[in-house]
């Protein structure tokens, strides 16, 4: 397994080097560079290794989380938490505060339930900083108080 992966690898480094070699000059219009084929062949390769990257990524820490009854008890009380959090924020945020009308003079078009999850989004990004931030000095007052 191992050998195939380095001859796939060595294959997409010659490929890839050949194709850099294939990338319009910067004299070359925006227009049709973005054309090119062997700008799209790179893409390809780039967004066909990170889909492999993630796939394998997701595989192995499943594979290890279920392996493991106590990390998959503290995982799903983790996840339990972060959706409390998800919606106390989502309670939080107002979609009524004058926004939609502030935006619809500019001429961006949304809605209430637009504003509301940005405002949600907002909340969870405070709640969770906050969190963070205790929880570093929790950690501290702990390591100090333990010597």
């Amino acid at each position: 397994m191992n050998r195939i992966v380095k001859i796939v690898l060595a294959v997409l480094g010659v490929l890839s080097a050949i194709l850099w070699y294939q990338l319009p000059s910067k004299d070359v219009p925006v227009g049709e560079a973005v054309q090119s084929g062997a700008m799209n062949f790179m893409f390809i390769i780039t967004y066909l290794l990170l889909g492999i990257a993630v796939v394998v990524s997701l595989l192995f820490t499943l594979k290890n989380l279920f392996s493991n009854p106590k990390s998959l008890k503290k995982t799903l009380f983790i996840i339990v938490g972060f959706l409390l959090v998800v919606a106390i924020a989502y309670v939080l945020s107002d979609g009524a505060d004058g926004t939609v009308e502030a935006m619809a003079s500019r001429g961006v078009a949304t809605t209430e339930s637009t504003v509301k999850k940005i405002g949600m989004g907002l909340n969870v990004f405070f709640i969770l900083t906050v969190v963070a931030v205790g929880s570093m000095i929790w950690g501290g007052i702990k390591k100090m108080s333990s010597k």
